[in-house]
């Protein structure tokens, strides 16, 4: 009952927890509209805590009376303020959160208000200057809040000044700068401003700019009209803009160095490099900056330094914490920033000093001797000129009687094992514990020992160490007691079966797990595969879980792969102890790949390899096979070697009969009693050495061509043949019956045909012709001799005896004799016609080597002259003299009529 009670405590305790406040949301910084069409302000405050926590308000360190001035007003932890004036609210506002554990301060935040008032009226005066002098007009702004942006009119709205390397407004006096005044600059300039919150804009009074007339200014040096501070502030991440501009005639160039370093590579240069824009600027930008103005006239500079700081940024924070009184505190905040943060502590809100038992240095806080009154919420504040960081956390110091959440306790333990009954009770202070069997306190000995921790450890257990055991804790505000019921039972054995065997790929295998157990005990079994467990589910392809009796189990494996070889654990469990039995299953199969190979020699035809050892998976590897690979070649393919096989305890080995002049890569694959494994992977790619080319030209033919020509074709050699750089074909004829062969060089490999002329040769004259190769390292061998005629060329002789006539309206009919038989020999006709005095010639030609031919598609009763010429693949002969032929005419038709 008591058990039941103290856990039901502790539920709704954790329920029920009660803590200080803590910040979810804080104040920002604001910037409010003064002419804004909402007329209220809000700044955010809100903190978790239990109980709920409530707020109140600081500005500029007073706190806020709603109840004074009913333009504030609270809504749960936010501050709104109506009808905000800058006189009455501007400045710095910070949010207290507070309940009955402790107070927090919030981050301060600044309410700024955004305005832009009017030019003043007043008339301006004008601006007279020579031509080729410069000149400032100042805009001298309103009234305003926060940044503005400055523009110049030229004369009447919106026809703005363009800036350049003569002309520059400077956001930062807002007057423009004119290095060299010319006649078109004459005119009215107006400054025109815009607030970068409320995007308002006015404009100034207009401001004459005339030419004096008493002669035109001479050149002068430069002289620096407006430039950035001499020391300039910055916070990290930010954009700097540095100014520079000159007057000066001719106008001024300007540069830009930093002193002892160089401008970062992030830096732009802006109007007419005026303006330097460093943007996200870091620590090390920080440096002396150098503008310098010059001309044909001479020059001037200017150094100012760029300092960037940094708000603090914690590197250590404190935490929640709890403690039990008596004990020692020891916080310590650490936070980074330039220049360097400052620390102070808050307790509750209020300021933490060095006194008594605190001790405060820097941002180390340290409590000695922590009691009841030293709870609370404390915050360690780490600031610079430039902001401060809050660091916040709650210490509880403890109080509560002793509580055991579990209780009792059993305990089952093994025969001749060590035993360990903890005793681990909630309290605070810590309480003073007692153990008792029975009625009486346990004395320590050799066996039975009492362990710093409140631990009571058994060494060696025996049956007679069975019973109940009481802890009993105490301290000052309660006490309470623990029993642990102990049982000592039989050590479990277990057996695993067969402890090692030896399986091929592809065949199952059935290991038995048998546990020897105390029978009151429940036992449960796991599989293990190299020390990791199955997954039954997803490796069920090839592992099954079999229950046979309450205390045996057997792990099928099916279909066994090379992976499965390992060591496989049975790990039998009860709620006494933990038993684990291991075998080994080892696995043959067909060789793992070899280990790298490496090309050690190559010549022309030959590479010798290397490669070190695969696994051989249990079967002595028998024999390895060397492949290549060329880009002529499709796959992967076996290369003869030296020796011939490769014996399963070689590991080098030569590829022979290699194309010479081809890149190649190479690998091992090896086989055993098994099958063949997998291959290694391939070898870097190498080139073969050049060699003289071995293989000839095939398929030569020839024939056709023009009249005394001799055309000679053949197959080109694959680049996997041409051996070397520099190929190319040697072409060898001769006239039959001759002797003395004329050589020709072809230089492209790509070449396919050869044509010599000669006008001495007679058509169809034979001639014996073969082809060799040859490139950089020498010629190669001749293909056969093969017989090829020279070519008859195209038909000499017009066909004779040329007679046309009319067969119908659209039909003539020619006829012809073929010329006397002789090389150029017509493989066919071609008829031309065309009506007389027209010039448009129409043709047709014989399917075959006919000697007639009908036209059709004609005109009725018309003349047209007619030629006929033969051809053959090499061209066309003379076309006859042209004969006449009349179509007849087209007869009239008639419809039937009847009276």
């Amino acid at each position: 009952m008591q058990s039941s009670l103290s856990l039901s405590f502790l539920i709704s305790l954790v329920e029920s927890e009660e803590f200080g406040p803590v910040f979810i949301r804080e104040p920002d910084n604001v910037i409010f509209p003064l002419y804004s069409d909402e007329k209220k302000v809000v700044m955010h405050c809100e903190a978790r805590g239990n109980p709920p926590p409530t707020y109140s308000w600081y500005i500029n360190g007073t706190e806020v009376d709603a109840e004074a001035d009913s333009r504030y007003s609270f809504i749960d932890g936010n501050v709104i303020i109506t009808n905000a004036s800058e006189s009455s609210d501007f400045g710095k506002y910070q949010c207290k959160a507070e309940n009955s554990f402790g107070t927090v301060l919030g981050r301060e935040a600044l309410l700024k208000f955004a305005y832009l008032g009017a030019f003043s009226g007043k008339i301006r005066g004008g601006v007279s200057v020579r031509e080729g002098q410069g000149v400032v007009l100042m805009c001298t702004p309103p009234p305003h809040s926060p940044e503005i942006i400055y523009s110049w009119v030229f004369n009447e709205f919106p026809s703005f000044v363009a800036e350049d390397s003569r002309r520059f407004i400077s956001q930062d006096t807002g007057n423009l700068y004119i290095s060299k005044v010319q006649p078109s600059d004459v005119g009215s300039y107006i400054c025109l401003v815009k607030n970068t919150v409320t995007n308002a804009r006015v404009l100034s009074p207009p401001t004459p700019l005339t030419l004096k007339t008493d002669g035109v200014m001479g050149e002068y040096e430069p002289k620096i009209e407006v430039h950035f501070p001499t020391s300039v502030l910055a916070a990290r991440g930010v954009t700097v803009r540095l100014e520079c501009f000159a007057l000066g005639n001719p106008v001024p160039t300007i540069t830009w160095r930093k002193i002892n370093g160089n401008i970062p590579k992030k830096a732009r240069l802006r109007k007419s490099q005026a303006v330097l824009e460093i943007p996200n600027i870091q620590l090390e930008d920080s440096g002396t900056y150098e503008c310098k103005a010059e001309n044909p006239r001479g020059g001037t500079a200017f150094k100012g330094h760029l300092q960037v700081y940094t708000l603090p940024q914690w590197v250590r924070m404190i935490n929640d914490t709890q403690m039990d009184s008596g004990e020692k505190l020891q916080w310590e905040c650490k936070a980074m920033g330039r220049p360097r943060p400052t620390y102070h502590w808050l307790l509750n809100g209020l300021p933490l000093t060095s006194q008594g038992r605190v001790e405060i240095v820097n941002g180390e806080l340290t409590i000695h001797r922590v009691q009841q009154a030293d709870s609370g919420m404390y915050q360690c504040v780490a600031g610079n000129k430039y902001g401060a960081i809050y660091s916040n956390a709650e210490l509880k110091i403890l109080a509560s009687a002793p509580v055991f959440v579990h209780n009792p306790v059993r305990v089952i333990a093994t025969l001749g094992k060590d035993i360990s009954l903890d005793c681990k009770p909630r309290a605070s202070p810590k309480p003073r514990i007692t153990w008792k069997r029975g009625d009486r306190r346990i004395q320590q000995s050799r066996r039975i020992m009492l362990l710093r921790n409140n631990t009571l450890r058994i060494v060696n257990s025996s049956r007679a160490d069975e019973g109940n055991y009481v802890c009993r804790a105490e301290n000052q505000l309660g006490s309470a007691e623990m029993t642990a019921v102990l049982w000592v039972k039989e050590a479990m054995r277990v057996e695993l079966s067969p402890s090692r065997v030896e399986v091929t790929v592809g065949e199952s295998v059935v290991l038995s797990c048998k546990a020897a157990h105390d029978t009151s005990l429940d036992v449960a079994f796991q599989w293990l595969f190299n020390q990791k467990l199955i997954n039954f589910r997803q490796d069920g392809g090839h592992f099954e879980y079999i229950q046979t009796q309450s205390s045996t189990v057997d792990l099928m494996i099916r279909s066994i792969l090379l992976k499965h070889a390992g060591k496989y654990g049975c790990r039998a469990q009860t709620s006494a102890d933990t038993v684990f039995a291991e075998a080994e299953l080892l696995v043959r199969g067909p060789p793992g790949p070899p280990g790298v190979v490496i090309v050690e020699e190559i010549t022309d035809t030959t590479a010798t390899l290397s490669w070190t050892r695969g696994l051989d998976n249990h079967s002595p590897i028998s024999t390895y096979n060397l492949q290549a690979r060329s880009p002529f070649s499709l796959g992967w393919q076996t290369v003869k070697t030296d020796p011939e096989p490769v014996t399963g305890d070689m590991e080098s080995a030569m590829a022979v009969e290699l194309n010479p002049w081809v890149e190649y890569e190479f690998r091992v694959v090896a086989s055993n009693a098994i099958g063949t494994g997998d291959p290694s992977a391939p070898s870097r790619g190498v080139r073969t050495k050049e060699a003289v080319p071995s293989v000839a030209p095939s398929n030569v033919s020839g024939g056709n061509g023009r009249r005394h020509e001799l055309v000679i074709s053949w197959e080109p050699v694959s680049e996997e043949f041409q051996n070397g750089e520099g190929f190319g074909y040697i072409v060898a004829f001769r006239a039959n019956g001759t002797r003395g062969w004329k050589e020709k060089m072809v230089t492209s490999a790509d070449s396919t045909t050869y044509k010599y002329r000669d006008e001495t040769f007679p058509p169809l004259t034979p001639f014996e012709v073969k082809v060799g190769v040859y490139n950089n390292k020498g010629d190669g061998p001749f293909s056969k001799v093969v017989i090829i005629h020279s070519a008859e060329g195209e038909p000499r002789e017009a066909p004779s005896d040329v007679k046309a006539y009319s067969i119908s309206s659209s039909e003539i009919r020619v006829t012809w004799t073929p010329p006397n038989p002789g090389p150029g020999r017509p493989r066919g006709y071609e008829v031309s016609y065309w009506k007389d005095m027209e010039q448009e010639e129409s043709k047709q030609r014989t399917v075959k080597n006919e000697t007639s031919m009908v036209l059709t598609g004609l005109e009725g009763n018309s003349l047209y002259l007619i030629t006929v010429k033969g051809f053959n693949s090499i061209g066309q002969g003379p076309a006859t003299a042209a004969v006449t032929a009349n179509t007849r005419k087209a007869r009239k038709q008639y419809s039937n009529m009847s009276i």
